[in-house]
């Protein structure tokens, strides 16, 4: 079966905007890694319903594109370069932000790396460290920076992955970093309450750069899909979806939470 289409997507997308108008009007989201993947569709994603997005990836010329696109399409969008290990970057990413808009009310974290598919172990410590630094410890990082500018009623959402609950042998210890994020979402869900409610989003497999080797080949992309209930692998417009959810006061009343959005692949209970 086939994923769904730009088509399909673009008319689910078209007619939510319609039918959720600009929940975000007036509110100020930061999303990491956001120009290209489900980053980039969760920025525009919030954009369209009205939010200033700030978006951001390591490289210049990635940043400069993604503006130029999400203005295209009416976005108010700022891009800043930063790589979320970098400590002066991380900072520079919020200051920023608070000096064009004075506040922020949604934080998006989806920076992650997976620089191997080795197990676990035989994942080299060098390899450890860029996983858990990147995929956990920055997050946490850039939220130390991030919460004095938070306003009341804030949102935070982690980009976790279903690999997180069924780990795959070739994503194994990253699946593992996932699984850290589920924990960190209940721990800092009650840290940060009552203000600001923190959640997390589960994606299946979607095809993008980051998991084309596992979806650009025929055979292997049929057998996940087999898999998967609704027989398809998701898009990233799905998961902007879900995320754009949690962060809107219709979830006013959820914090803590993890939502799977893997159409029905073996997640948890």
């Amino acid at each position: 079966m086939r994923a769904a289409d730009k088509g399909d997507t673009g008319e689910l997308l078209r007619k939510a905007m319609e039918k959720f108008g600009k929940r975000f009007q007036g509110k100020v989201a930061i999303v990491t890694a956001s120009t290209q993947g489900i980053g980039f569709s969760i920025a525009e994603r919030l954009g369209s319903e009205g939010a200033s997005v700030v978006v951001s990836s390591r490289r210049q010329n990635n940043v400069d594109e993604a503006v130029e696109k999400l203005r295209a399409r009416g976005i108010e969008v700022l891009g800043v370069v930063c790589h979320v290990s970098n400590a002066q970057q991380r900072k520079n990413l919020i200051e920023t932000t608070v000096q064009k808009y004075g506040k922020i009310d949604v934080i998006v974290s989806n920076a992650a790396v997976n620089p191997s598919v080795d197990a676990i172990l035989e994942t080299k410590e060098a390899v450890l460290d860029k996983l858990w630094e990147i995929n956990v410890k920055a997050a946490i990082l850039l939220l130390q920076d991030a919460t004095p500018h938070l306003q009341k009623g804030s949102s935070v959402i982690f980009i976790s992955s279903a690999a997180g609950y069924q780990p795959l042998a070739s994503l194994a210890m990253y699946g593992v970093t996932k699984t850290a994020l589920l924990g960190l979402t209940k721990a800092l869900a009650a840290e940060m309450a009552p203000d600001t409610r923190v959640n997390c989003i589960a994606p299946g497999i979607v095809p993008t750069r980051f998991a084309d080797f596992l979806t650009s080949n025929d055979e292997a992309r049929m057998a996940i899909e087999e898999k998967i209930l609704l027989n398809r692998l998701g898009t990233t417009e799905e998961m902007a979806a879900a995320t754009a959810f949690l962060a809107s006061d219709d979830a006013s009343y959820i914090t803590g939470e993890t939502l799977v959005v893997a159409g029905g692949a073996p997640s948890r209970l």
